[in-house]
């Protein structure tokens, strides 16, 4: 009993090791293949940290060059996927669309080969927001809209399709940004569930599948969701304070505080944060982010919890102009760069993972016959 409760839900557990990210290491904190997060994020495109991340190195100017073009070239949508896209019913949950579209591109687009693997990355890569996008607008908008746009970043592309115009520079800079965030991060619960079905020598739509069912639960990518409907719950910072009060004291479960691995901060939200309060200025909204602050300054004062990367991405979204609904796609989007990478390492070496369990159920015990049951 006393090895369950130790090792419950794994934490403190190793798993494996990873050339991929670390994770709220002394003297690191979060980076990607070795290069410091606030580098990447006041310095890279997504795309570059995509190619860093499947790559193992940043581009050159040519090899980013060919790559952006070859993104561009994958984000059209096969008429069969299109087709059962438009099937799928208006009401259901965009992350259970990107995990029938992915399942379903890989039957009519099949890995094959592993030797395949990097060509299969970046056409999820360059899909992902097509799938989303294209279910969106025809059932919210009912139109059939050509995913296969001329901009230059996955941003762009996102904002384009959801918006039918080019993104102004300032709200395609900030999704970029939080793309770079959610990119990568370590053994995190989507992360393991690619890994575990990439060991058994799986495909990687498989895998990625999987992913995205993990990442599904409010317990991991939800969070900015419940987030959103939290700070939209209120109309002033002091009635955001007094309510997060009474949450508190009746042990509501509030989400995007607190994280399973960082201990004091998360690097992230400072970026996030930034963030949201140069977007509200930009479209005017003087109440959502005061209201923001004030339930993340009763969060430290009552709990010492600190906003994790999920808080102030929900008004991130929100201030560009993209329904709630659509938050934790925005997050499959980017991820799919560490799935893949993490998938890649895992084939390089692969052993299964299989880990053992305590078992703490009834001992041996004796057949009873039918009749003589009570």
């Amino acid at each position: 009993m006393a090895a369950s409760k130790k090792t419950g839900g794994l934490a403190g557990v190793t798993a494996g090791a990873t050339h991929i990210c670390t994770v709220g290491k002394e003297g690191a904190g979060l980076t990607y293949r070795g290069y410091d997060i606030y580098d990447l994020v006041d310095n890279a495109s997504f795309e570059e940290v995509a190619y860093l991340l499947l790559h193992d190195k940043l581009p050159t100017e040519a090899e980013l060059v060919a790559y952006i073009e070859k993104i561009k070239a994958n984000r059209g949508l096969p008429d069969a996927l299109q087709t059962v896209l438009e099937t799928i019913p208006a009401d259901t949950h965009p992350m259970d669309v990107l995990r029938t579209g992915i399942s379903y591109l890989g039957n009519i687009e099949p890995e094959g080969d592993f030797s395949n693997q990097g060509d299969v990355a970046d056409r999820l890569l360059a899909c992902l927001p097509s799938m989303l996008l294209y279910w969106h607008r025809f059932h919210t908008d009912d139109i059939r809209i050509d995913t296969a746009t001329d901009d230059d970043s996955i941003a762009g592309h996102f904002l384009h399709l959801l918006h039918d115009k080019a993104p102004e520079e300032l709200h395609r800079k900030s999704l970029d940004t939080t793309l770079i965030l959610y990119a990568e991060h370590e053994f995190n619960a989507s992360t393991f569930a690619a890994r575990v079905i990439t060991g058994t020598l799986s495909d990687m739509h498989s895998a990625v599948t999987g992913a995205i069912g993990a990442l599904r639960g409010p317990l991991h990518g939800g969070a900015n969701e419940a987030a959103m409907a939290l700070i939209s719950s209120f109309d002033t910072p002091e009635e955001a304070a007094k309510g997060v009060r009474a949450m508190l004291e009746r042990k509501d479960l509030i989400m995007g505080f607190g994280h399973r691995v960082y201990t004091t901060s998360d690097p992230r939200n400072t970026v996030n944060k930034k963030m949201s309060r140069a977007l509200a200025a930009d479209v005017g909204n003087t109440t959502l982010y005061p209201i923001s602050e004030a339930v993340e300054k009763v969060m430290w004062d009552e709990k010492k919890l600190f906003a994790n990367a999920d808080f102030f991405a929900a008004t991130v979204y929100h201030f560009m102009g993209i329904p709630t609904h659509l938050f934790t796609p925005i997050f499959v989007c980017s991820r799919i760069t560490g799935w893949a990478a993490h998938i890649m390492e895992q084939r390089a070496d692969n052993k299964l993972i299989r880990p053992a369990a305590d078992y703490i159920g009834p001992g041996l015990q004796k057949w009873v016959a039918i009749q003589d049951r009570t």
